[in-house]
């Protein structure tokens, strides 16, 4: 049994959004049904619908950074009730078993995770994502939204929160580390925010000094213009963590050598091309070079906590329905500040 609710849905790489009816299905036992509030625009979203890291299954409905109200659940259901604040991010699903899902790694399922959208689900489906009015997620999945973070605000930590709390937290950044963010957008905006509240000095690198001032606002002691004549021998062997959230090709020997000895540079902005390193680069000073996909649910909870505490959340332009493929390009020439969020009540109108 199912039940239809209106959606944005694209039904190729080069077509308009359209607002179609797609189906849920109706909870399981071990379901929880969400009435959405507010849907976060991800860049893997456009990478994903413009076939940019390969074919998708269209007619689809993308969108993992998801917040809203229980509006039902299954009959086994534990952790939540009708009425609760709750979030879904980058997964629906994974097997439960394996030693990643017993290590609450669900990312990292051995046996195949089921992404939000664009991938199959334990029935066969195409999961359909959260560009939507509602969805029926298994309450493993679903996340508690504390009291005193907004909807619209929460739903980039579905995704863009725990993308760079994850590295920072298993870095164990803290007091008395200098830390790098690169790049100021949807994710290093969260970077920044979350290392000062871990007690770091952050630094964000960027190419320019135009974003100086949203730097120092989001908690950053200073903003340095890597373009600048001389920069990288400057700066050398200054930072214990350089947080890389680009998404385009850099010149990755540079950027590890503004690393101390024993520095760490994780990686969670995937360019689309191959970026090639000289290994001395590493093995003079100890350097580890590493990425990060997302974190378990778990560790998701944990991040939705630490921000409640610290009153963080994204900074975003909220946008109605039918501005979706306008803010698409946009996001695309780095022209959001710093996450557009869907405003669901829109469909209605």
């Amino acid at each position: 049994m199912s039940y239809t609710v209106k959606a944005l849905q694209k039904t190729g790489p080069q077509e308009p959004y359209q607002i179609a009816e797609i189906e849920r299905r109706d909870p399981r036992e071990d379901d929880v049904v969400i009435n959405i509030k507010a849907a976060g625009i991800c860049h893997s979203d456009i990478h994903t619908i413009r076939n940019e890291w390969g074919e998708a299954h269209f007619p689809l409905t993308v969108g993992h950074e998801i917040a809203g109200v229980v509006e039902a659940v299954g009959s086994k259901v534990t952790k939540f009730k009708v009425g609760d604040r709750v979030g879904v991010g980058c997964l629906v699903n994974s097997c439960g078993e394996c030693e990643q899902c017993r290590n609450n790694q669900e990312q990292d399922c051995l046996n195949g995770n089921v992404g939000t959208y664009n991938s199959e689900d334990v029935d066969g489906t195409i999961t359909q994502g959260g560009y939507a009015q509602k969805v029926t997620v298994n309450e493993r999945f679903v996340l508690n939204i504390p009291e005193g973070i907004d909807f619209d605000v929460a739903a980039p930590l579905l995704c863009a929160g725990i993308t760079t709390y994850s590295p920072l937290a298993r870095w164990k950044v803290g007091k008395g580390q200098k830390v790098a963010v690169l790049g100021l957008g949807g994710l290093g905006h969260m970077g920044v925010q979350i290392a000062a509240a871990m007690g770091a000095e952050v630094t964000v690198l960027s190419r320019s000094l135009k974003k100086e001032e949203a730097a120092r606002k989001l908690g950053a002691a200073r903003t340095l213009a890597t373009t600048e004549e001389g920069f990288f021998e400057e700066h050398r062997g200054e930072f214990d963590l350089i947080l890389n959230t680009i998404s385009a090709p850099i010149d990755l020997d540079s950027y590890l050598g503004l690393l101390k000895p024993h520095g760490i540079m994780s990686v969670v902005g995937l360019p689309p091309e191959e970026l090639g390193i000289h290994l001395g680069r590493l093995i003079m000073g100890g350097k580890v070079l590493t990425g990060n996909n997302i974190g378990g649910i778990k560790e998701t909870q944990e991040m939705l906590d630490f921000c409640a505490e610290h009153g963080i959340g994204a900074v975003i332009e909220k946008i109605s329905v039918d501005q979706v493929d306008e803010y698409y390009d946009r996001v695309v020439d780095g022209d959001v500040q710093f996450r557009a969020v869907i405003d669901t009540a829109t469909f209605e109108k």
